[in-house]
């Protein structure tokens, strides 16, 4: 089974959403949002495979909220203007849906999706041991909010907690899944827990960290 949730700003949008998704047998539409943001925190506490964006929205933009969302999540760009169609592939976008688009359309989609889950190796390792001076401690990825090197060492802060390893960034960077990016040459970031993306910082909780030129490419 497929799971999903859509966000768009149109009510009508969301409507002809639930019909379709409601006729695909394999899809299981969990939500739909009006908000952007409020379906990015469901999102973030419910993870789902697929999730249905509009690109035109008041507040954030389906192309900025798609550079937040966790990395394996398959995206389908859902709009009324064809020239978003280019940057949204240049974001991964798994397909482009144009509006007004009919069921068979939107169960081609559905359908790449599925079979782009099905290609997918299931998750085995979501977590890494670090030595510290204290020993071998476990580290679960979705915890940690950065890492910053100083020297020598790498410090992780995770949740509440700070740890320190003897490590060089490149040793760290071949520990790390795909959503973890550099934005500073002393700063890697959990992509999926940036709260909030300004011209020169990211901010994840509590914490602001620096983002260099040289490591936009991610934004």
């Amino acid at each position: 089974m497929l799971t999903a949730i859509a966000i768009d700003d149109e009510k009508m949008a969301l409507e002809v959403i639930k019909s379709h998704a409601e006729k695909v047998p394999f899809l299981e539409l969990e939500a739909v949002f009006s908000d952007a943001i409020t379906g990015f925190d469901y999102h973030k506490t419910q993870p789902v495979d697929l999730i249905f964006l509009d690109i035109n929205m008041p507040d954030i933009s389906g192309i900025d909220l798609a550079g937040m969302l966790l990395a394996e999540t398959m995206v389908v760009f859902t709009t009324a203007y064809s020239e978003y169609a280019v940057k949204g592939f240049e974001l991964n976008a798994l397909d482009y849906l144009l509006k007004p688009f009919s069921l068979s359309r939107f169960l081609q989609a559905c359908q790449k999706a599925r079979d782009w889950k099905e290609l997918q190796p299931a998750e085995t390792n979501g977590h890494v041991f670090i030595k510290t001076s204290e020993g071998q401690i476990k580290v679960n990825f979705p915890e940690v909010l950065f890492c910053e090197a100083r020297g020598n060492y790498v410090t992780l802060y995770v949740a509440s907690e700070k740890i320190i390893t003897r490590m060089t960034f490149k040793e760290l960077e071949k520990l790390l899944p795909s959503h973890f990016v550099r934005t500073h040459r002393s700063f890697i970031v959990n992509k999926n827990r940036v709260e909030k993306i300004e011209k020169h910082q990211v901010q994840l909780g509590e914490y602001t960290v620096p983002v260099s030129l040289s490591y936009t490419n991610w934004m």
